[in-house]
C-alpha cells in the first residue's frame, strides 16, 4: 500500500506515496532489578515540609535495555499472510499490563491474531493470545494456558477494567468479527461475551477503553470500529504497488465505520451507541465517518465527566464531549482537533491526553502517518475546550514527520517531573522502500525528553547516544505500553510488532531520581472498583504534576493501573490529591518519595 488517497474530493489529503495504483473501486456496502518496596499506608496529615527542587541542565542517563529473553517472554505476533495483502495482517496488535493474579505486580498480555479460515499450512498448534505472569522481579512465567486465555481469533486491541467490581481486573479483546470479553475470577479467565451481551457489532473492531461515562459506580465500555471490510471487499480491489504486485490498501478505499458504546446494567451491556450520539455519519449521504483506531478518555474540560477522544485514519478525528445522562456531542470540529492546520484529515493511528506543561493546560497527542508529524493540540486556557496544534511550536515537528507512528503516549522516563513521550513507528508496506528510498517497513522507535525549556526546545528528540540502542533497534512498531516491572519505581515499556517479536525494554537510570505511586480503589459504588477516571495531583513546592487514571492509550494497548510520579530529587511531597469519580476529595500531605501508597476512597488504605 502506497498512496492514501482519499474517496472525498478534497484536494488536501495526504499521500501514503504515489506508487499505488488502484483499481477502480467497486460499491461498498456500508456498514538490575530491585526489591520491591514495601506499600505505604496513608496517615493522617503533618505539617508538610518544602524539598529543594533542582533543575535538569543535561540530557538523561537513563538507558533502556532490551531484556525480552531473559525476561521470558517469547511471544511472536502472528499475522496470517499468506500473500493476499488482507489490511488487518499488516495493522496488529495490542498489549497490555495488568495485575491479573493480584499479587501486587505488573504482569503482561500480549493479543494475538489467527490463521485465515481455509488455511491448508496453518500452524499446529493454533496461535493464542498470550499472558506472562510476572514474579515481581521482572521474570516472566507464561500462564495462558491455566489462566483460560489460549484462545485463538483475529486480535488486535485490549481493554482492562473491573467491570464487575469484583476486584479482578477484566479483559476486553478487539478482533476481526467480533469482540471478547473475559471475566477474571481469581486469576481465572471465562469467556463471557454471550452472557454480557458485550461481543459488540460485527465489524473490524479495533481500539477500545473502560470507563463510566456516567459515574454510577460500573465500567462502561467503548469500542472503536475501523472500516468496513471483509476478504471479498478487500480481494476485488486492484491495490498494486508499481511493479511489484498486490499491495495493502489504503483505508480511503473502504467505507467507514460506526464507534460503539455499551453501557454497564449490573454487569451486563446494552448498546446505547445510537441513542448516546458517538455515532458519526457524513452528513450528505449518512453514511458511517469515522475509520478509528485510537481511543483516549479524558475529562477534558473539568466537569467531572468523561469525555472521550477517537483518532481516525484518512478521516477527522473525534471528539465526544460528555453532557451528562449518558448523551455526548461530537465536537472535533468546533474544538480544533479534528484536522491538522491546513484542514486536511491525516492518518490518525495513537493517542494520548497529558498535562505535559508545567500549568493546568492540557495536551492531546495523536500519532500519525508517514510524513505526518505527531500532532499537539493543546488547549488555550485551563479546562478549555479550544485546541491549537503546536506540535512545531513545542519540538515536535520535523522529528516526528518521518516515521508512521502507532503506539504513543506520555510517561516521565527518567522521573524528573515532566512527561515524556514515546512512539512505536513501523510502515505498513513490508516493499515499502523498493519503491521509496527515504521509507523503511522497520522503523526506530522514537523518545522525545520534556526538557522543560519553553517553546522549540521544550521536546527534544532522543537517541542511541542518550538512552542506549535497544530501544531504537528498528521493527515494524505497533502496540505500546509501559508498567513498573521490576518494583525499582521507574517505567519499563513493551513494544509489539506486527508478524515479529515483541519486545521488553527495562528502564535502567530511570529511579536515579525520586519518585512516588500511587494506587487507587473504591468500593464499586461511590466509584468504580478501579477509580478509573480519578484526578491525581502531586504538589512538590510550587510545582504540581496531574494525571488523570485512564489505562486505556496509545495504540490498541493498556497501561498499568498504578500511577506515577517523578519527584526528581525531592524527598517528600508537600501534598498528593485525589478526586475520585464521585466527585469526593481525598488529601494527604508531607509524604515520603520512593514508596507506593495505595489510597481507598472510603478507608484511605486497601
Amino acid at each position: 500500500m502506497t498512496d492514501r488517497k482519499t474517496l472525498n474530493p478534497s484536494p488536501s489529503i495526504r499521500l501514503l506515496t504515489a506508487a499505488i495504483l488502484a483499481a477502480a473501486a467497486l460499491p461498498l456496502a456500508s456498514g538490575g532489578c530491585a526489591k520491591a518496596p514495601e506499600p505505604t499506608v496513608l496517615a493522617a496529615p503533618v505539617a508538610p515540609t518544602r524539598p529543594k527542587l533542582v533543575e535538569t541542565a543535561s540530557l538523561p542517563t537513563v538507558k533502556f535495555v532490551d531484556v525480552t529473553k531473559e525476561a521470558g517472554i517469547d511471544f511472536v505476533h502472528f499475522n496470517g499472510a499468506k500473500g493476499e495483502k488482507l489490511l488487518p495482517e499488516t495493522m496488529g496488535s495490542g498489549v497490555a499490563f495488568l495485575d491479573y493474579d493480584g499479587d501486587g505486580d505488573q504482569d503482561l498480555l500480549l493479543v494475538n491474531s489467527s490463521p485465515w479460515p481455509g488455511d491448508q499450512d496453518a500452524p499446529d498448534p493454533a496461535p493464542t493470545q498470550r499472558l506472562y505472569r510476572n514474579d515481581g522481579k521482572g521474570k516472566f512465567e507464561d500462564a495462558t494456558k491455566e489462566a483460560g486465555l489460549d484462545k485463538t481469533f483475529y486480535g488486535q486491541g485490549v481493554a482492562v477494567g473491573d467491570y464487575d467490581n469484583d476486584g479482578d481486573p477484566d479483559v476486553y479483546v478487539t478482533a476481526v468479527g467480533r469482540g471478547y470479553l473475559f471475566r477474571n475470577d481469581g486469576g481465572k479467565f471465562a469467556d463471557v461475551s454471550e452472557a454480557a451481551n458485550a461481543r459488540g457489532p460485527n465489524g473490524w473492531l479495533s481500539g477500545a477503553a473502560f470507563f463510566d461515562m456516567e459515574n454510577d459506580g460500573d465500567l462502561d465500555l467503548f469500542l472503536c470500529n475501523y472500516i468496513t471490510w471483509t476478504p471479498e471487499i478487500d480481494k476485488v480491489q486492484g491495490f498494486q504497488l508499481t511493479g511489484l504486485g498486490r499491495a495493502y490498501g489504503p483505508p480511503t478505499s473502504f467505507n467507514g465505520s460506526l464507534c460503539v458504546l455499551l453501557r454497564n446494567d449490573e454487569g451486563r451491556f446494552t448498546d446505547v451507541s445510537e441513542e448516546s450520539g458517538v455515532q458519526v455519519r457524513t452528513p450528505d449521504l449518512k453514511a458511517p465517518l469515522g475509520k478509528s483506531l485510537g481511543v483516549a478518555p479524558f475529562d477534558v474540560d473539568g466537569d467531572g465527566l468523561v469525555d472521550v477522544a477517537i483518532a481516525n485514519d484518512t478521516v477527522q478525528n473525534f471528539l465526544f464531549h460528555n453532557k451528562g445522562g449518558g448523551k455526548f456531542e461530537e465536537i472535533a470540529l468546533l474544538s480544533g482537533v479534528a484536522f491538522d492546520q491546513s484542514g486536511s484529515p491525516r492518518g490518525g493511528m495513537g493517542c494520548d491526553w497529558a498535562y505535559f506543561l508545567d500549568d493546568e493546560r492540557l495536551g492531546l497527542a495523536i500519532g500519525n502517518f508517514a510524513n505526518e508529524m505527531t500532532a499537539l493540540y493543546v488547549t488555550d486556557q485551563p479546562s478549555g475546550l479550544q485546541f491549537s496544534d503546536l506540535a512545531n511550536l513545542y519540538g515536535l515537528g520535523a522529528p516526528t514527520q518521518p516515521p508512521l507512528k502507532f503506539g504513543i503516549f506520555f510517561f516521565d522516563y527518567d522521573l524528573d517531573g515532566r512527561l515524556d513521550l514515546l512512539s512505536a513507528n513501523g510502515h505498513l508496506e513490508p516493499d515499502i522502500s523498493k519503491v521509496q528510498a527515504s521509507e523503511h517497513y522497520e522503523q526506530s522507535a522514537q523518545l522525545l525528553w520534556n526538557s522543560g525549556r519553553p517553546g522549540r526546545e521544550l521536546y527534544v528528540n532522543i537517541g542511541p547516544e542518550a538512552a542506549g540502542p535497544d530501544l531504537f533497534n528498528p521493527m515494524v512498531g505497533r502496540g505500546s505500553a509501559y508498567a513498573d516491572i521490576d518494583g525499582d519505581g521507574d517505567l519499563d515499556v513493551v513494544l509489539t510488532a506486527n508478524n515479529a517479536p515483541a519486545r521488553l525494554l527495562r528502564n535502567d537510570g530511570g529511579d536515579a531520581n525520586r519518585w512516588i505511586r500511587v494506587e487507587l480503589t473504591s468500593d464499586g459504588k461511590a466509584s468504580n472498583r478501579d477509580a478509573i477516571g480519578a484526578k491525581v495531583s502531586v504538589r512538590v513546592g510550587d510545582r504540581t504534576s496531574r494525571r488523570q487514571l485512564f489505562p486505556a492509550k496509545s495504540y490498541l494497548s493498556s497501561m498499568e493501573h498504578p500511577l506515577t510520579f517523578g519527584l526528581g530529587r525531592a524527598e517528600k511531597v508537600d501534598e498528593l490529591t485525589v478526586t475520585w469519580p464521585s466527585g469526593k476529595t481525598s488529601k494527604f500531605e508531607n509524604l515520603d518519595a520512593g514508596r507506593m501508597y495505595r489510597v481507598d476512597e472510603l478507608s484511605g488504605l486497601r
